[in-house]
C-alpha cells in the first residue's frame, strides 16, 4: 500500500555489519569511499571534451565518430541511471556501486587499448552503463548512514566533490594530452578505480531495502530507458537537425509521449520502478526541476567558455584550464556553505540564493569582448562556481534528503538523471542559439571590420566555424584581410555568446523565483 508520508528516519533500511565505531558502522568513511568514485566519474565526464580532437586525428574520425564519443556515453548513462539505482535498493547499495565502479575502470583501460573509433565508441557506452550504476548509490550510500541532522553536510561534501572533478577535467585533460597522449585520459581512471575498489570494500557498509522482495518491474525499466534514449537523443541531435525541424520535433515528442506512458503505467502497478509519491513533496519535484537548470548552465556555459578562451584568445588547453580555476575554487568553498545553510534554514533559501548567483554569472559575460581583460573575466567564474557548487548541495538535499530512506537509491538516480538531461540540454541549445546569432551576424560583423563586402558575402557559409569560435582564414590569406576576418568573426561569436549567456541569465532567475515561491522550509529544520 503506498504511502504519502516522507521518512527522515535516522536508520538506514538495512542496518550495517559491524559494532557501533567500527569502520563500517563510520559514516564519514563511507562518504571517503564514495568520493573516490564520484571523483573518477566526474573528472572523466569532462576531460574528455580536450582528448577529443587529438582522438579524431589518431584515429582518423570524423566529427560526427566524435559526436558518438560523447554521445553513446550520455546516452547509455542516461538511460540507467534510475534502474541503477532501483537495484542498489534493492540488491544492496554496496555491492552495485562497487560493480559500478569496477566496470567503470575496466571500460576506461579498454577506451585506450580500443585502437579504432568504433572500440572508442563501444567502451564509451559501457562506461556510460557502469557510470549509471556507481553515481546513484553514492548518494544512496550517504542517505542510508547518515542521521538527518548531519546529512546535508554530507551531500555539501559529495558536491564539492562532483563540481571540482568537473571542473579540474579541462586542465587535468590538458596536461595528459600535451605532454602524454590522448590514451592516458582514460588510463588515469586505472588507479583511481583500483583505489576506490580496495576502499570501499573495506569500509562501505551494505544497505538495502529489506521489505523490497517483490517481482521486478521490467515494463517500467524497458519504458523509461526508451522514453529517456529518445529525449537525449532529440536533445543531442537537435543542435544539427535545427530545432524548429520535424525530426526533432517529431523525435522529443516521442520521448515525451514514452515518457507519460511511463509515468501513467508507474501509478498502476503495485510496486513501481520509479514511485510516483515522491512527487507528492514539492521540494523534491522543485529541487529535480532545479537541478536539470543548474546543469545546463554549468556545462552550457562551460562549453562556450571554453570556445571563447581556445579558439577566440588562443590560449593552449591547459592555460584555458588554468584561467577557469576561480570556478572550481569557488564550488569548493560554496557547496559546504550551501550544505550549511540548507542544514540550518531549508533549501528554500540556498537554492534561489545559487540561481541567482549563476544568473549574475551569466549576465556578467554579457561584458565579454574578444579582447576583454582577465579582470572582467574571473568575476563570473566566481559566481559560476558559487552559484552550482550551493544548488548542487540544496538540490541534492532536497531529492535524496525528502525521500524515505527505502527509496534513496532511486532517489539519487533521478537527481543525477535530470543532471545529465539539463547539462546535455545546456550544451546543444547553447551553441545552438551561439550558431544561429552567428549566422544572423557574420555578414555585417565581418564588414564592419573592414572585410569587402563581396568577401563578407562569401565567408557567411563559414558560419558553423565561427560558431565554434575559429575565424575563416588559411595561411595565404593577406595580412590586412586576415586581421579583418579575425575581427570580424571574433564579433560574431561575442554576438553569440551574448544571446546564450542572456537566455541562461533568464532561465536561472525564473529557477530562483521557483525554488523560493515553491519550495517550503520543513518545520523543525533548524533541529534537522
Amino acid at each position: 500500500m503506498s504511502s504519502t508520508a516522507v521518512d527522515h528516519s535516522a536508520l538506514p533500511a538495512h542496518a550495517p555489519p559491524g559494532t557501533p565505531g567500527s569502520r563500517r558502522a563510520n559514516p564519514w568513511l563511507t562518504l571517503l569511499a564514495v568520493a573516490f568514485g564520484l571523483f573518477m566519474v566526474g573528472l572523466d565526464g569532462s576531460v574528455v571534451s580536450i582528448a577529443n580532437p587529438e582522438i579524431g586525428r589518431d584515429l582518423r574520425a570524423s566529427s560526427a565518430d566524435l559526436q558518438w564519443v560523447t554521445n553513446s556515453y550520455l546516452l547509455a548513462l542516461a538511460a540507467a541511471l534510475i534502474l541503477g539505482g532501483k537495484l542498489g535498493d534493492r540488491f544492496g547499495r554496496r555491492r552495485y556501486y562497487l560493480i559500478g565502479v569496477a566496470g567503470f575502470t575496466v571500460a576506461s583501460v579498454a577506451i585506450g587499448l580500443a585502437g579504432s573509433i568504433e572500440g572508442v565508441i563501444a567502451f564509451r557506452a559501457a562506461q556510460g552503463f557502469f557510470g549509471a550504476l556507481l553515481m546513484p548509490n553514492t548518494l544512496g550510500l550517504l542517505r542510508a548512514v547518515f542521521p538527518p541532522k548531519k546529512f546535508g553536510m554530507a551531500v555539501g561534501i559529495w558536491a564539492m566533490v562532483s563540481s571540482v572533478s568537473t571542473a579540474l577535467g579541462p586542465i587535468v585533460g590538458g596536461l595528459l594530452v600535451e605532454h602524454v597522449n590522448w590514451e592516458s585520459v582514460f588510463y588515469l581512471n586505472a588507479p583511481i578505480g583500483v583505489a576506490a575498489l580496495l576502499f570501499s570494500a573495506a569500509v562501505l557498509p551494505e544497505s538495502r531495502n529489506p521489505a523490497d522482495r517483490h517481482r521486478f518491474d521490467i515494463p517500467g525499466v524497458l519504458l523509461l530507458a526508451l522514453g529517456t534514449l529518445v529525449v537525449v537523443f532529440g536533445v543531442v541531435k537537435g543542435e544539427h537537425w535545427g530545432w524548429g525541424s520535424g525530426a526533432t520535433l517529431g523525435t522529443l515528442g516521442a520521448g515525451v509521449a514514452v515518457l507519460l506512458v511511463f509515468g501513467w503505467y508507474e501509478t498502476r502497478v503495485a510496486h513501481p520502478l520509479l514511485p510516483m509519491r515522491l512527487f507528492r513533496n514539492p521540494a523534491l519535484t522543485i529541487g529535480t526541476l532545479i537541478t536539470a537548470l543548474n546543469f545546463f548552465a554549468l556545462l552550457g556555459v562551460i562549453f562556450f567558455v571554453m570556445l571563447y578562451l581556445q579558439n577566440v584568445r588562443g590560449f593552449s588547453p591547459v592555460e584555458a584550464g588554468v584561467r577557469t580555476l576561480p570556478l572550481s575554487l569557488a564550488s569548493v568553498v560554496a557547496s559546504p556553505l550551501g550544505a550549511a545553510l540548507t542544514e540550518r534554514f531549508g533549501p528554500r533559501l540556498s537554492m534561489p540564493l545559487g540561481m541567482v548567483l549563476q544568473a549574475a554569472a551569466s549576465f556578467g559575460i554579457l561584458g565579454w569582448g574578444a579582447h576583454s581583460s582577465y579582470a572582467a573575466l574571473w568575476p563570473p567564474f566566481v559566481a559560476l562556481g558559487l552559484g552550482v557548487g550551493m544548488v548542487m548541495a540544496a538540490s541534492s538535499d532536497a531529492i535524496v534528503g525528502n525521500a524515505p530512506v527505502r527509496d534513496a537509491g532511486v532517489a539519487g538516480g533521478l537527481q543525477a538523471t535530470s543532471l545529465q538531461i539539463g547539462g546535455a540540454l545546456g550544451t546543444s541549445v547553447l551553441i545552438s542559439l551561439i550558431g544561429g546569432r552567428v549566422g544572423a551576424t557574420l555578414t555585417g560583423e565581418l564588414t564592419s571590420a573592414g572585410v569587402p563586402a563581396p568577401a563578407a558575402r562569401g565567408l557567411g557559409a563559414a558560419e558553423d566555424a565561427v560558431t565554434m569560435g575559429i575565424a575563416p582564414v588559411s595561411d595565404g590569406t593577406p595580412g590586412p584581410l586576415r586581421a579583418a576576418v579575425v575581427e570580424g568573426s571574433g564579433q560574431a561569436f561575442m554576438n553569440g555568446v551574448h544571446t546564450a549567456a542572456l537566455v541562461t541569465g533568464v532561465l536561472c532567475v525564473a529557477g530562483a523565483v521557483l525554488a523560493a515561491v515553491g519550495v517550503r522550509r520543513p518545520p523543525g529544520a533548524a533541529e534537522r
